[in-house]
Parts: C-alpha cells; structure tokens; sequence
C-alpha cells in the first residue's frame, strides 16, 4: 500500500569542511552554537556537531573519502548557503560581526523567508559557504 509522506522538520544537515575544528571554532564563538563530539557511527570515528535550538549541523571532514563517509556525491566546502534564524535585531548582528572582524557580504537587508519578511545580515564562514543571520520581522 503506498503510505502518504508528510515532512516534519528538518533534522539536521552535514557541511562539508576543509578544518573540523576551525569550522566548530567559527559557529562557536560567532553563533553561538554547542559544540558536542560523538562516537555514533560504525568505525566509531569522532564526528563533531554543532547545535542550536533543536537543529544540528554535522561537520565532516572534506579531506576523506566520499567511500569513508555516507555522503553527497559532490561533497564540496563553501557550497552551501545557509539561513539562521535569530531574535537579534540586525543591527545587533552586524555590529557583532563587526567587533569580530568578520567582513559583511551584504545588509541589513529586507528578504522573504519560510515564514514570511525578515531582515538578514549575510557573512561567510571559514570555508566560504555563505551564512545568512535573519531576523523576522
């Protein structure tokens, strides 16, 4: 019998980075987000994730083997475009990335997001992926 598929959530997603621990190092100190390590997989290799929220981003290694990793076929650092969503003001964010040193790619910026107008703040992370910091409005 074919079962209807609903879509929930999205559970976590996996970046593709040059420096594990230089990529945990960036989203820790400049998002914010939880650095936890693990052993849950078959070869019992560390995998380091990143959390927020009830989101996490895996981060894997892009120097090994797409065979050593369950992985997209192209697993490619600085491909991805991500969007977090904050309740800063984008003010507050861009001064943060400011006093950080980090350079801003573009805004405060008004865009559309899953849940309607928001305000963004768009940087880049160690690996060039470009990261969007969003604010609803």
């Amino acid at each position: 019998m074919n079962q209807p598929l609903t879509i929930l959530a999205m559970d976590h997603i996996v970046l593709n980075v040059n420096d594990v621990e230089a990529s945990a190092r960036w989203y820790v100190s400049v998002l914010r987000m939880e650095r936890r390590e693990s052993r849950a997989n078959p070869r019992g290799d560390l995998r380091v994730s990143l959390h927020f929220g009830s989101q996490k981003i895996n981060l894997r290694p892009a120097s090994e083997s797409v065979e050593r990793w369950f992985t997209a076929k192209v697993a490619a650092p600085g491909s991805a475009d991500l969007c977090f969503v904050t309740d800063a003001t984008p003010e507050s964010v861009a001064a943060r990335l400011e006093g950080l040193g980090i350079p801003i790619e573009c805004g405060p910026v008004e865009k559309q997001g899953a849940r309607g107008a928001m305000t963004s703040v768009y940087c880049r992370d160690p690996d060039g992926n470009l990261i969007e910091i969003a604010h609803y409005v």
